[in-house]
């Protein structure tokens, strides 16, 4: 198990390594390169917007074959080829194919990895948030020190910061082991059903609710550093403020079992969803003052790891074995991808080049109250850990 937990643990810390770059530097690297704030907008939904086809093709491979370790491997490795042309494109279209075909790959991963963790470690399940946590770190360590990194070299510098990243999980996915036989799935019933379980009311209050979540962070993942630059904060607060939020995250991966005992899934969503909402209308009044960002960065917790960790719950329980590949698909494709995409392109139309920062940040809020009203909603759960 230690080994295991190591290896594992390893390719989770490089694979939001990754994230811990693009969320607070992309639009860093395309405002370098002379793009207003609706073409970032764009630039960066577009790069979202993979997750909404990607990870139901690879579901699919998955769920037929049942492997999920040659899928991970393949992802990795053409991301971090698509990825370079990055370095040999300035126009538009040039960056927006690339960023696509590199996200397009790299989405191939995590919904993966999910059901391979949590199958490899389902008689010891409190493991997962231990794991996970390994991936909170590396962006925080990757959001600090490329933070310095940028700030030293230029915006140029996102491009190396990425590649090396890239290329460490790649070689990270080689040390991963398929510890099952490969199961192609009898179930045919299930397999046919899942329609079914997408269609009940309490899947899409929750799906719904989560892509709401995430049209909610179009600003922040979108034009943070752009925005505290705008109040006159220096370069490398990007990195220590989106660090801190997600030293906040790790505490709540540490401790959320304990919290599983105590509180409901519903529960544990709607004070997510409300607590965030408070998160982004501080941001939008209060920016000025360095410590009340400090302490609502604090939200990520629930925003993220906690929400996070109650959704894993809910989707393990709510589709079948077979089904588990197409099911953290939909979720991911959709929640994730089309609530991301959404989210940073609204965030470009709102932001008008910083003028609009405000606004922005107030729709985020109430995108996450409304998350919250739709979440009290949900059916009383049978989830328990």
């Amino acid at each position: 198990m230690p080994y295991l937990f190591v290896k594992f643990s390893a390719s989770y810390f490089w694979y939001f390594a990754v994230i811990g770059l693009m969320i607070p530097y992309l639009p860093v690297f395309l405002d370098g390169r002379g793009f207003n704030s609706l073409e970032i907008g764009e630039l960066v939904a577009i790069f979202t917007a993979t997750k909404i086809f990607g990870p139901p093709l690879w579901a699919v491979f998955a769920d037929k074959s049942g492997q999920q370790l040659p899928i991970i491997r393949l992802g990795a490795l053409l991301a971090v080829t698509c990825f370079i042309a990055l370095f040999y494109f300035d126009s538009y279209w040039g960056i927006a194919f690339s960023l696509a075909a590199f996200s397009l790959f790299w989405t191939a991963i995590l919904p993966q990895m999910e059901v391979m963790t949590l199958t490899s470690i389902r008689k010891s399940a409190k493991i997962y948030g231990r794991i996970r946590l390994w991936g909170s770190v590396g962006f925080t360590i990757t959001a600090l020190v490329c933070g310095q990194i940028v700030s030293v070299y230029g915006s140029d510098a996102v491009l190396v910061c990425g590649f090396v990243i890239l290329l460490s999980l790649f070689l990270s996915t080689l040390l991963l082991k398929q510890l099952k036989k490969p199961v192609v799935s009898t179930h045919k019933q299930n397999s046919a059903s899942i329609l079914s379980r997408i269609l009940t009311p309490s899947f899409i209050i929750f799906f719904v609710a989560g892509l709401l979540l995430q049209v909610s962070f179009g600003p922040y993942y979108s034009f943070l550093a752009l925005y505290l630059r705008d109040l006159s904060y220096p370069d490398y607060l990007v990195g220590v403020l989106t660090g801190f939020a997600v030293v906040a995250e790790i505490v709540v991966f540490i401790y959320v079992g304990r919290l599983f005992r105590y509180f409901s899934v519903k529960q544990l969503l709607v004070f997510s969803f409300l607590i965030t909402a408070v998160r982004w209308w501080v941001m939008a009044d209060f920016g000025q003052h360095l410590l009340l960002l400090f302490v609502v960065q604090l939200a990520h917790a629930a925003g993220f790891g906690l929400y996070h960790s109650a959704s894993m719950q809910y989707l393990q329980e709510h589709f079948a074995v077979d089904q588990q590949n197409r099911g953290q698909a939909i979720y991911i494709s959709g929640v994730w991808g089309v609530g991301g995409a959404a989210g940073a392109y609204l965030a470009g139309i709102l932001w008008a080049d910083g003028s609009g920062a405000s606004a922005a940040f107030y729709f985020a809020a109430t995108a996450s109250l409304i998350a919250g009203l739709l979440a009290m909603l949900l059916p009383k759960p049978k989830i328990a850990i």
